[in-house]
């Protein structure tokens, strides 16, 4: 999801210095760690407080089974400030923000439960406190009718239209077909001040090799981002009643990678412009490959130059997170987050450590 509203700083290279590749990594060291989780880290998400961005919260997956399948919160210094037990198997995590629930706007985090093929949906307290399950008695199923691995939800992104407010959840599974592979959903109020999940529409193309896990929205300019793991990124309308919503606008990405791709998120700026960045999901040494948000010169959608990569240590990095506020003193420019997979955490890295080299300079 793309967050607004905060004061925004930084830019990312676009050139290394010197005679460098374009495609060679720039390394780079990771802040902090997060404490480990107890069995199997998958994806994280980021919560921007209100009114004290230092006091900001990492969300992280457990992915295993009940009962010690987690969605664990943690602090920007590393710290486990919660543990939600209890989840089946949930795979990965996006936050957004201002559902309307009860009456009021509510920030919420949604996770996909896959063993249950379900979402699970919990609000955030506005300070930070704690999370706490608001979802609906009934249950967020999804795609519902199909069965095995094709009913196993997986990957979220939450989006957030900016016409009315109204708040999606774009899901991908397991497995499915070449044609409408992820499900989208209408998170709504269920009349009792809790969420349930409504399916506006089943979109999105696929290689027919591998999966499709990893997904981020743009809410500001109404995209969606996918991994087709063994082919490319590819882009979509975010909004489903838009008039072009099934037409595929971008596929991207095709080259340059050694492994799957995997986590995508987004640094946006609030001028349009930023980058997308998508995991290359290398064991010891995962490269996070970058791409032009706003594309080329009159090309909005042509992302297929990569402007840079850099790489942190991480182990075969699932999910990833990127936010472009000010996250405090700590990390003025915002941050990268990382699956990091051996050790069982995440990797926390300062945005101005991914600029360290090239342009645009870091303050713009």
């Amino acid at each position: 999801m793309y967050l607004s509203g905060f004061r925004w700083m930084a830019a990312l290279p676009l050139l290394l210095l010197g005679m460098a590749r374009a495609d060679a990594p720039v390394v780079i060291t990771p802040a902090r760690a997060t404490e480990a989780v107890s069995t199997d880290p998958d994806d994280p998400a980021v919560w921007v407080h209100p009114t004290d961005p230092a006091r900001s919260l990492i969300l992280g997956t457990n992915k295993t089974a009940a009962p010690d399948g987690a969605l664990v919160v943690f602090g920007l210094d590393g710290k486990t400030r919660q543990t939600i037990a209890g989840l089946d198997r949930p795979n990965n995590v996006d936050v957004e923000y201002g559902l309307s629930v009860g009456g009021k706007p509510v920030d919420i985090a949604v996770v996909t439960e896959r063993r249950q093929t379900r979402l699970r949906v919990f609000a955030i307290a506005p300070d930070g406190s704690g999370l706490s399950d608001i979802s609906s008695p009934e249950g967020l199923k999804v795609f519902v009718g199909e069965k095995g691995e094709e009913a196993a939800p997986m990957g979220i992104a939450l989006y957030k239209r900016p016409s009315d407010g109204a708040v999606f959840a774009i899901v991908s599974r397991k497995e499915g077909p070449r044609e409408g592979y992820l499900h989208q959903y209408r998170l709504l109020d269920d009349g009792s001040g809790r969420v349930k999940a409504e399916k506006v529409r089943a979109f999105g193309r696929f290689s027919g090799e591998g999966e499709i896990e990893a997904v981020a929205v743009d809410d500001q300019l109404g995209y969606i981002y996918y991994a087709d793991e063994e082919s490319g990124i590819r882009k979509y309308h975010a909004d489903p009643d838009h008039p072009d919503a099934k037409q595929e606008l971008a596929v991207f990405g095709q080259e340059g990678f050694s492994r799957q791709r995997e986590g995508i998120a987004l640094y946006a700026r609030p001028d349009g412009t930023g980058y997308i960045v998508c995991t290359d999901q290398i064991d010891d040494g995962s490269v996070y490959r970058i791409y032009r948000r706003e594309g080329e010169p009159g090309k909005p959608h042509d992302h297929s130059r990569m402007v840079k990569a850099v790489q942190g240590g991480a182990d075969s990095t699932d999910g990833i997170e990127v936010v472009s506020a000010s996250l405090g003193a700590e990390f003025p420019a915002g941050l990268l987050v990382a699956m990091n997979s051996k050790p069982k955490n995440f990797l926390i890295f300062r945005w101005e450590d991914v600029a360290q080299t090239g342009e645009p300079k870091l303050k713009k």
